[in-house]
């Protein structure tokens, strides 16, 4: 079976370990990919995409930038002791060849999903302020794509940019708001899940081995993320959050989800917060369950899925 997928992304380390397995998988047909802020300025973003895209050997796929900042709050400096200032470990990168796209990111979601309704599946693993302005230009997207995936958010793991929000959700509160009650057929790979798989230092070295050039900078920019684990989760290794989202997807017999309503915090100490109300369960009040029913990720085959990735890109 082939996912026809847009690849939503802020690269990023573990998005650039993602980004190879949707560039590599022949399960998966990559129509392009869209930029956004987050864990570097989107203009980094854009250009470690190209990149990343020109390493593989696939120029042709398209990279369109989107979003260069919240959609309402003030915006966060990027996390360069996570990823390095420029994304990919601050190792140094060949020169970028190709050129983004003319569209914005939020007109080419639009224009690839009219043109293949029912087809086209999202998968967003940065602030989703690009798909909340697709939603904006066409809201009848929500019944023209095939499905939604987003890595973010928690249920039950708490957080890992404050005591209760995941980083992308943070970023953009209120975009996530939008996409995540939005209507659409919709499922949240969330730490949850990402916080139990570890790609170690063997993994790593099959897959440079297996990648050539691209294989290089996957390995050169995990060292300075693996750096990052160690001191953050005493892990030697590092969480591949991103490829989550697409295992998720090729592999969902590895998970355990639930389906229920989400809301998202936008403001105030719990900012960011995802909130999880299981279908069927009544509360005190019913604004809990106001939100349409999606699928969130709760449980995981952790190293069958860390094995996977290093399977798929070995």
């Amino acid at each position: 079976m082939t996912h026809s997928i847009i690849f939503d992304t802020d690269p990023g380390v573990d998005d650039a370990q993602a980004i190879a397995i949707a560039l590599r998988h022949p399960e998966i047909e990559l129509l392009g990919m869209t930029t956004t802020y987050g864990n570097v300025d989107v203009e980094v973003a854009t250009k470690n995409a190209l990149l990343l895209a020109q390493l593989a050997g696939r120029g042709e796929v398209p990279v369109a930038q989107g979003a260069a900042a919240p959609m309402v709050k003030a915006r966060h400096a990027p996390p360069a002791h996570i990823h390095g200032a420029n994304g990919l470990g601050d190792i140094a990168l060949p020169e970028v060849q190709g050129k983004a796209d003319p569209r914005s990111a939020a007109q080419f979601i639009v224009d690839t999903v009219n043109a293949r309704p029912g087809e086209v599946t999202l998968v967003a693993v940065g602030p989703v302020g690009n798909l909340a302005a697709a939603l904006q230009l066409d809201p009848g997207i929500i019944d023209r794509v095939k499905g939604v995936v987003i890595m973010g958010g928690s249920i039950r793991e708490g957080g890992n940019v404050t005591p209760v929000a995941e980083a992308n959700m943070f970023n953009d509160p209120d975009a996530a708001s939008r996409v995540l009650t939005a209507g659409w057929p919709l499922t949240l790979v969330g730490l949850d899940v990402t916080h139990r798989c570890v790609l170690t230092p063997a993994h790593m070295a099959r897959i440079e081995a297996g990648q050539g050039e691209l294989g290089k900078v996957l390995a050169g920019s995990y060292a300075f993320y693996r750096d990052f684990y160690h001191e953050f989760l005493g892990i030697d290794g590092c969480c591949p959050h991103d490829s989550c989202a697409l295992a998720w997807l090729l592999r969902p017999e590895l998970f355990t989800t639930a389906r229920g309503h989400l809301t998202v915090a936008t403001e105030g100490d719990a900012e960011g917060q995802t909130i999880f109300a299981p279908e069927g369960r009544g509360f005190i009040e019913a604004r809990w369950s106001r939100t349409p029913v999606v699928e969130v990720c709760l449980k995981v085959d952790g190293e069958a899925v860390s094995d996977w990735i290093a399977d798929v890109l070995a």
